[in-house]
């Protein structure tokens, strides 16, 4: 078994104009002064990060990467959340995502998605680059729109979405395969892949590559009504990310799980702060270690409620908490006999 890194901290929900979050040194000094061991960073700022520059320079690559270690830190992986998003967007979503993407390539899915495209080509190279192992992205969604079957789904909508999907990702995988590195689904409300049965029918679609894995986040979880923790369970395999987010649900007579159309403080699920919501961190985290997870215990930061700096604070405590030193003995060592195989044949009267 494998002592769970961290505390980590992913830096997309506290970047901002202000010191200590417009730049990376001070953003990290920030981090660092919390108790956080390492930053997950986003892509798409290049204050902080210049994804086509690490992609194409190791010195830029070991720049960045000397920044954070000078703060104490590690840099955990990178994000490409957003450009994921736009590798498959439905018509219906066209106007809502361009805002993703640079200007230039607004009003234009087909050169969009080469951007998209090109940007996770560059996320696998610069993740090589910078010495990781892994990196996180969304799926997109072709499908989303139908995901409650009402008007009937036409016959075979499914299957062709999802060969489109599996069409569109494969070249992409096939890059992180050549960098050695493992491309995490976050596995999110709003893409195709948003839980396990979805996960599973990409991966046939993709000829179970070895690349295709998945971010845990058991806050969506949460909000879906799936067991989270029996998800672990069947596939801990796959998993080589870890949020660590926290959420609650509690459904009343007049709204459930599609939330009425209310904003996040009046929805029945919503997410929250570590420690405030519903989540058994306890027993995520003896499953993982359990099964030997090797990654990053990564906070992401999202409450209807409470400030994001006091979540940050509090958030590097309650990983710390939460993570298992390992053993390196068995707890009933001290009562060990000692054997050999004469002994044990002989005990077993053999």
């Amino acid at each position: 078994m494998t002592t769970i890194k961290g505390p980590a901290i992913f830096l997309a929900q506290f970047i901002g104009d202000t010191a200590p979050f417009n730049s990376l040194e001070s953003i990290c000094k920030w981090a660092a002064g919390l108790g956080y061991k390492g930053v997950q960073l986003p892509t798409l700022d290049a204050r902080f990060i210049d994804l086509q520059k690490a992609a194409e320079s190791k010195t830029y690559a070991d720049e960045i990467k000397g920044i954070v270690n000078a703060a104490g830190l590690e840099i955990t992986e990178l994000s490409t959340h957003l450009q994921g998003q736009l590798v498959a967007v439905n018509p219906v979503y066209d106007s809502l995502f361009d805002a993703f993407a640079p200007e230039a390539y607004r009003n234009n899915p087909a050169e969009r998605q080469k951007w998209a495209v090109q940007q996770l080509k560059y996320a696998a190279q610069a993740s090589k680059n910078l010495g990781l192992k892994a990196s996180v992205t969304f799926s997109g969604a072709l499908l989303w729109p139908m995901v409650y079957p009402w008007p009937q789904r036409p016959a075979g909508i499914v299957e062709t979405g999802f060969d489109e999907l599996a069409k569109r990702w494969k070249p992409i995988l096939d890059v992180y395969e050549e960098n050695g590195i493992d491309l995490c689904y976050e596995l999110h409300p709003g893409e195709d892949l948003h839980d396990g049965i979805t996960f599973e029918m990409f991966l046939d679609k993709v000829g179970h590559h070895k690349r295709a894995n998945i971010l845990y986040d058991p806050s969506h979880f949460v909000l879906q009504c799936l067991d989270y923790l029996e998800f672990i369970d069947i596939y801990h395999e796959r998993i080589k990310m870890f949020h660590v987010k926290d959420a609650e649900f509690n459904p009343t007579g007049r709204q459930g799980v599609y939330g009425g159309y209310q904003n996040w403080v009046d929805r029945a699920g919503r997410f929250r702060s570590l420690g405030d919501g519903q989540v058994d961190f306890k027993g995520i985290f003896s499953k993982l270690t359990q099964y030997d997870f090797k990654g990053w215990a990564v906070l992401e930061w999202e409450c209807a409620l409470k400030h994001p700096e006091d979540g940050a604070r509090e958030g590097a405590v309650f990983i710390k908490d939460h993570i298992i030193r390992v053993t390196e003995r068995a707890f009933d060592d001290f009562a060990a006999s000692g054997s050999d195989d004469a002994f044990n044949r002989k005990t077993l009267g053999i």
